[in-house]
């Protein structure tokens, strides 16, 4: 099995799942700022021409929840469920939110703070950025609503959906994220720093 991926948040969370599930795969890193993701090998793989990408025998995937799945499938674990249809349902639905409106709302943040200093691409727009407080304030006061009394996003355990969720969110502090009032989303995102392989997912133990 071989993993591409870049210091990003989408291969942190796929990355992360490969350590803490104790799965033996061969983690490639792709240059971005060199072209490592638009060589003709790579978009063979991921006509995307993003990270990550997972390669398993026959199976090629790209997209991190599709990537997760798959994992969870192949060691076994109900961080993905296959037994209980309505938990698997409840997971799908907080991945769909996460695509459709999560991602919208914490994404300006962590673009601005983390990404463009990861890759050396300038200061936060901060025009941008008081434009984007609205929505993830919006969005914020529903994830805050529904982890009231609750550690994790959905089966009232640890799967894919809060890796998934918290892949951006994480970096709330360093990417003044507007979550100050938002004590159920912290305490969570707290909560999973917990976990070893969600604190520190690199295989190189960068901290992007």
């Amino acid at each position: 099995m071989k993993i591409y991926w870049i210091p990003a948040q989408a291969p942190m969370r796929v990355l992360a799942l490969v350590k803490h599930l104790g799965i033996e795969a061969e983690l490639i890193r792709i240059d971005p700022v060199a072209g490592g993701l638009h060589t003709p090998e790579y978009k063979a793989l991921n006509p995307n021409k993003k990270a990550p990408t997972l390669v398993d025998g026959d199976v090629t995937l790209f997209e991190s929840a599709a990537i997760m799945a798959h994992l969870c499938i192949k060691a076994g674990s109900d961080l993905w469920p296959t037994e209980n249809l309505t938990e698997q349902v409840e997971v799908l639905r907080w991945l769909t939110w996460n695509e459709g409106h999560w991602v919208g709302a914490v994404g300006p943040y962590y673009i601005e703070h983390i990404v463009k200093k990861t890759f050396n691409m300038g200061p936060p727009d901060r025009e941008l950025l008081a434009k984007s407080g609205k929505n993830c304030v919006k969005y914020a006061k529903v994830l805050d609503a529904h982890l009231a009394g609750r550690d994790f996003v959905a089966a009232n355990r640890l799967t894919i959906a809060d890796f998934a969720l918290a892949s951006m969110a994480r970096y709330w502090r360093e990417a003044e994220m507007p979550f100050e009032d938002f004590a159920n989303i912290t305490r969570w995102l707290d909560g999973l720093e917990q976990i070893p392989a969600w604190k520190n997912p690199w295989p190189d133990e960068k901290a992007a």
